[in-house]
């Protein structure tokens, strides 16, 4: 899987996507998002790179994901396969809230 370092000088778009979910479904939850990355994003056009995070407490799943535009990530959403995911995924939950972001700065510990 391509990687493209966090910089505010990358020219990607992220998509960080939190899911709310029950301590219950997590796992399910972290599952479908890995299989929809394996069995569709990873295909789309523009698709850098995906991350599935889940929080300590069971009550969240975020998806971390770069695409390389805007508008390779609205096509995606086109995709027949990718809604049908995305519809298994939002039945899932409780909640989700994917929001595009821009890098604005990045900060690292001293070496």
């Amino acid at each position: 899987m391509a990687h493209v370092e966090i910089s505010v000088l990358s020219n990607v778009v992220t998509l960080i996507n939190v899911f709310t979910v029950t301590p219950e479904t997590q796992e399910q939850v972290a599952r479908a998002l890995s299989r929809a990355t394996d069995e569709v994003m990873k295909s789309q056009p523009g698709f850098v790179s995906a991350s599935i995070h889940k929080s300590l407490d069971g009550r969240k799943v975020a998806n971390y994901a770069q695409w390389r535009s805007r508008e390779h990530f609205e096509v995606m959403l086109q995709n027949p396969a990718a809604k049908q995911h995305m519809a298994e995924i939002a039945s899932l939950v409780e909640r989700f809230e994917p929001t595009l972001y821009t890098v604005a700065s990045v900060h690292s510990a001293a070496p």
